[in-house]
């Protein structure tokens, strides 16, 4: 309980930091023209099952499609940041090979006005070879007008000593 506790703190620290940002909140700022578009949970939500079904295709150009231009990459299983088409390509090429699937286990969402983060933790399984993958991630999405678009995809394993872990105390 106290490890979710932390990590939802932490999250909202992240996500503070975000809505600092010009770019992000939750209405137009003063002097800007921008339109927020109207969403709600559910609709974040169906963008990690949109991502996952194009997973399911085992084609890395259907998965790369959910990445809007210049937007970063920082994969499970790779040490390498990813942020050319070609090189989310060459991720995913490598990634889908062993035919994973994601299920969420754990989430928190923050919507802003045309922005959203999706961030928690997730299991990976790969049928191909049955092993599972537990991580963290964190996707930032932006709505380009048309359509929802991930703007940075951070995943990373969980730690294999989590269950040792204990807070500091100050």
């Amino acid at each position: 309980m106290r490890r979710t506790a932390a990590l939802a703190a932490a999250l909202a620290i992240v996500f503070a930091v975000y809505v600092a940002a010009p770019s992000w909140g939750s209405e137009a700022k003063p002097g800007r023209t921008e339109t927020c578009k109207e969403t709600d949970q559910r609709e974040i939500e169906a963008l990690f099952d949109r991502w996952n079904n194009s997973l399911q295709t085992g084609q890395p150009g259907m998965v790369v499609a959910n990445y809007a231009e210049g937007s970063v990459l920082l994969p499970t299983v790779s040490n390498t940041p990813r942020v050319t088409v070609a090189e989310k390509k060459d991720y995913f090429l490598h990634f889908l090979k062993d035919r994973p699937e994601g299920k969420i286990d754990w989430r928190v969402i923050e919507i802003g006005c045309n922005s959203a983060i999706d961030s928690g933790l997730y299991t990976f399984t790969f049928h191909a070879t049955g092993a599972t993958v537990k991580a963290r991630y964190t996707f930032t999405y932006k709505w380009d007008g048309g359509k929802w678009l991930i703007t940075s995809h951070h995943s990373s394993r969980m730690p294999e000593d989590c269950r040792k872990w204990k807070p500091t105390k100050k």
